[in-house]
């Protein structure tokens, strides 16, 4: 890609020469917008972008901004050499014989028969189009004349305006969101700042929160579940009597409008027995599991009093969006690299319908020795594309796919070399005997240069795994993509059924993945071995793996729903100027949600980096406590390493020394 690919395909609009508008050191150096002869034949923007218009084009330093007509221009260049001056411009360069009958000017394409009033939009210029009492117009008219003798409408123009005013409104809200951001830039950092320190806030809160919030929303649920079992009550009472009341859901059948449902006594008991089976259910797991929760509970408490202790952790997501960022950098421009690897691709281009090479390639410089001229009078060789026959332009997609593969391979080991760093400073903070006085001296550091040195290979090795099935599920998209116009019922639910099951299939690699890489920073040892170890010890743990993983969930969404919301709602007051001591300092918006949302989702995706942290901290001292249960008994030989909190849900059973 690096060796053949040129991203001046990209930057630069080429001509119909195969030459780059606007490149330096080049004729057309002041040339930097693309002018198309006749945009009539031009079915839309799409095509205009691609550079598949079938027309000639050429590098202009402006766009026309009036009409004129070739055919006028000729009649009047000896009284009016100015208007000739002015239109030669967009003819080909070194034209200029006003002489040369019009027909054969429009036959050889050496000028436009007609220009528009247009403006540059991409670097090309598309008519300007504007509205006038609801009419479509171009410079305040409704028709023009096309040089071949006929008068047009500007609703010709109509189909590539339609989408290029949406494209040029989308500009114009484009340029007022940039002001907007150019103006509240600051106030924006303020608030992502202010999701932070709240982040930090509610991390630390935790260890004396966890246990409250969870349980007021367990009795919270309870609560609501049994207002409904009262309201279905009530409602079963209300019905009765009523005539019609008494019918079963079979005699009436079914119904469009459900409210008919509503009606009926048997519906109302249904919702009563079924939110009573809910709520029995959820009693007797509160009953049951109960010691399973307060351990989760408790080892929540202890994943902040750890966070507190090595509070550097937190900021390590910035470590794992920089690697991230490299990668993502990289794979961009390599794609850019590889998409413009192409060699020019010329096509015959004839304004005879009926001529035989129209479309097939040519070569430029051995075109007009050709005796396509003669049979296809007016033909041209012009630029069509970017492509090639080469065996190496044949596998370009293969190279694609390949670096897109390598780009899953960089993110997943970025991702697990954050996993597997964070879970080593964690683990050295669970087994020091004495908190926090052994803790080691950088815990962060130390386990990031020991998951570098030694474990390298091992997060390699699982990343690949992973990205192996992302790809594949990338490749299924793109057949899904390919084949969403056949009608093979067969097919599609096959293809439905593959990207269910490799879904599932990624999600409980990165269970097993993320596991595999704390048992691998605890012990050291290789990634097979590891994912194994971590696998039996959460199956011997099913239930408190269960329990703890929604306990978790729960609190952390609680958590970002929080911080996201209340930073949202600041915000909101703050950029609507509804908080009177920061009227007078708040910004004149234009929309005030781009800065509103922007808080909103920085936010959340800052309490989501923060909570991560927190997440893994949590996975790894629950590994870590369930390697400690089955690895000490709690005797004088084999102590516990967990806190005392954990100490007192377990018991003095459990800790009381095995007997010989």
């Amino acid at each position: 890609a690096w060796v053949h690919g040129d991203p001046r395909k990209v930057i630069y609009p080429t001509d119909s020469y195969g030459q780059f508008c606007g490149q330096k050191d080049t004729a057309n150096e002041n040339k930097t917008i693309l002018f198309y002869f006749n945009i009539l034949k031009c079915a839309s923007p799409v095509v205009l972008i691609n550079l598949q218009c079938p027309t000639t084009q050429l590098c202009v330093s402006k766009c026309p901004d009036r009409f004129a007509t070739y055919i006028d221009v000729q009649a009047s260049y000896r009284y009016k050499p100015d208007q000739w001056n002015y239109f030669r411009q967009f003819c080909k360069p070194g034209f200029n014989n006003p002489r040369k009958s019009v027909a054969q000017v429009l036959r050889d394409e050496d000028c436009p028969s007609m220009i528009i009033p247009s403006r540059p939009f991409l670097k090309r210029c598309f008519p300007d189009f504007s509205t006038k009492n609801g009419v479509l117009t171009v410079a305040n008219q409704t028709t023009f004349r096309d040089g071949r003798g006929k008068t047009r409408n500007v609703t010709d123009l109509r189909e590539a305006a339609n989408g290029i005013n949406n494209v040029l409104d989308a500009r114009s809200v484009g340029v007022k969101i940039f002001e907007d951001y150019a103006i509240s830039w600051y106030w924006i950092l303020i608030g992502l700042f202010i999701a932070m320190i709240v982040s930090l806030l509610f991390l630390v809160l935790l260890r004396f929160t966890a246990g409250v919030l969870f349980w007021i929303f367990i009795f919270g649920v309870i609560g609501i579940i049994g207002y409904g079992i009262w309201h279905c009550y009530w409602e079963y009472d209300h019905l009765k009597g009523i005539p019609g009341s008494d019918l079963t859901v079979y005699d009436i059948g079914f119904q469009t409008d459900f409210r008919v449902y509503l009606q009926l006594r048997q519906t109302w008991l249904a919702f009563m027995i079924l939110l009573c089976i809910v709520e029995v259910i959820i009693i007797l797991m509160l009953i049951f599991l109960r010691n399973r929760i307060r351990i989760a509970i408790a080892l929540l408490k202890e994943g902040s009093r750890a966070i507190g202790y090595i509070m550097s952790t937190l900021f390590y997501p910035i470590v794992t969006f920089i690697l991230i960022a490299i990668c993502i950098s990289y794979w961009a421009v390599t794609a850019v690299f590889l998409a413009t690897s192409g060699e020019p691709v010329y096509k015959v281009m004839a304004n005879q319908t009926l001529c035989k090479y129209a479309n097939l390639t040519c070569d430029p410089e051995s075109f007009n020795t050709t005796n396509v001229t003669k049979l296809c009078p007016g033909a041209q060789c012009t630029f069509a594309f970017y492509g090639g026959e080469s065996l190496y332009h044949k596998y370009i997609f293969i190279f694609q796919l390949a670096n897109a593969f390598v780009f899953l391979w960089l993110v997943n080991f970025a991702i697990a070399l954050g996993q597997c760093t964070l879970a080593g400073a964690f683990a050295s903070y669970y087994w020091a005997s004495r908190k926090p006085a052994d803790i080691p001296l950088w815990p962060l550091f130390s386990s990031f240069g020991r998951a570098i040195r030694y474990h390298t290979g091992s997060l390699a090795f699982g990343a690949l795994i992973l990205a192996i099935v992302q790809l594949i599920r990338v490749i299924l998209e793109y057949l899904d993509h390919k084949l969403k116009g056949t009608q093979n019922s067969f097919t599609r639910f096959l293809l439905c059924c593959l990207k269910c099951c490799f879904w599932c299939l990624e999600k409980f690699l990165k269970f097993i993945n993320r596991n595999a890489y704390i048992m691998i920073a605890i012990y050291g040892k290789n990634f097979c071995t590891s994912a194994k170890e971590a696998f039996f010890l959460l199956m011997r743990n099913v239930v408190r793996v269960a329990v703890l993983d929604k306990v978790t969930d729960f609190l952390l969404f609680l958590g970002k729903i929080l911080v996201a919301g209340g930073v949202g709602v600041l915000a909101f007051f703050f950029f609507t100027q509804r908080i009177p001591i920061f009227a007078q300092e708040a910004p004149m918006l234009n929309y005030y949600w781009v800065p509103l949302l922007t808080v909103i989702i920085g936010s959340y995706l800052v309490a989501h980096g923060f909570f991560s942290v927190y997440a893994m901290c949590v996975d790894t001292l629950f590994l870590c406590f369930c390697e400690d249960l089955e690895r000490n008994d709690g005797s004088t030989a084999k102590p516990y390493f967990m806190s005392a909190s954990l100490h007192r849900i377990l018991g003095k059973k459990e800790l009381s020394p095995k007997k010989a």
